[in-house]
């Protein structure tokens, strides 16, 4: 087997005075930051009023990261409940450690972001166009949050890229692991570029275009799931149904409801509103 061409992170962690700075979320905030910044890009090509994405990109992250930490917590129960936890029940609530379910994420921020359309008088199917390539991008980059926190990488490799981890974060000495983080980081941006281009050259709205984005995440998370191996503290505390884990699940089902619905609003040609009410 040959040297790791992704070694481990020797810190996730810098301490500024007092002050800990997590390069978990320094990602995810850079993330955000772009996501936002292309979705504000985008939403003003289509006529929309400036500074509309940045405004409902704050109750969108706020509930987003409720309900990613909610999800994670679930799906994971038994790494901070139960006589297999290896973390205290509080620790689930720590969530610069890691742990977001992009499902619960997407979920409860989708919430936000109705709330704020709904206070607006925005069309949702609009906004969640505009903000399907955002999203890909800022899951791109905020991926990376995983590699430093040592977390969230497959199963033994002998490629060339194969992946150091640390025994303290379950790795074992000689051996290297699919780096499964960067995989769907690759497959988030590539999504992300896919997104864009399908949006200029087909007339794609009311949700069509965020319901690729769906498709084509769900697709990709599949079989990248399936290499994980998630082990915590050396146990594996992966959920299975019928020989699949359960977001191989959650993405068959958001596969199929994409596909669904994209076909459904197929022939739905009624006026979208992307400008405020008295703006």
């Amino acid at each position: 087997m040959g040297l790791a061409l992704i070694p481990s992170p020797s810190e996730a962690v810098w301490d500024i005075g007092f002050i800990p700075i997590r390069a978990y979320a320094l990602c995810h905030i850079l993330g955000i930051v772009v996501g936002a910044w292309l979705s504000e890009r985008r939403w003003r090509a289509r006529g929309g009023e400036k500074g509309t994405m940045y405004d409902i990109a704050v109750p969108a992250v706020i509930f987003g990261l409720i309900g990613g930490r909610l999800y994670h917590v679930i799906v994971d129960w038994q790494t901070y409940f139960g006589p297999r936890a290896v973390k205290e029940p509080i620790q689930a609530l720590y969530i610069w450690e890691g742990g977001l379910g992009i499902w619960g994420a997407v979920a409860l921020g989708g919430v936000g972001v109705w709330l704020a359309c709904r206070r607006r008088g925005l069309s949702l199917g609009a906004v969640a166009d505009t903000v399907a390539p955002g999203i890909a991008f800022g899951q791109a980059i905020a991926r990376w949050g995983n590699w430093f926190n040592q977390e969230l990488y497959g199963s033994p490799t002998m490629l060339p890229w194969g992946l150091e981890i640390d025994q303290a974060h379950g790795g074992q000495p000689g051996v290297l692991y699919h780096p499964t983080f960067l995989y769907e980081s690759l497959w988030d941006a590539a999504l992300g570029f896919a997104l864009i281009l399908i949006g200029r050259r087909f007339v794609l709205h009311h949700g069509r275009l965020f319901a690729l984005y769906v498709a084509g995440y769900t697709f990709g998370r599949f079989w990248i799931e399936g290499l994980r191996i998630d082990p915590v503290g050396g146990v594996d505390h992966a959920v299975l149904l019928l020989g699949l884990r359960i977001n191989q699940w959650t993405s068959i089902v958001l596969f199929a409801g994409a596909l669904a619905y994209f076909w459904a609003t197929r022939a739905k040609d009624t006026e979208e509103v992307v400008v405020a009410r008295g703006a």
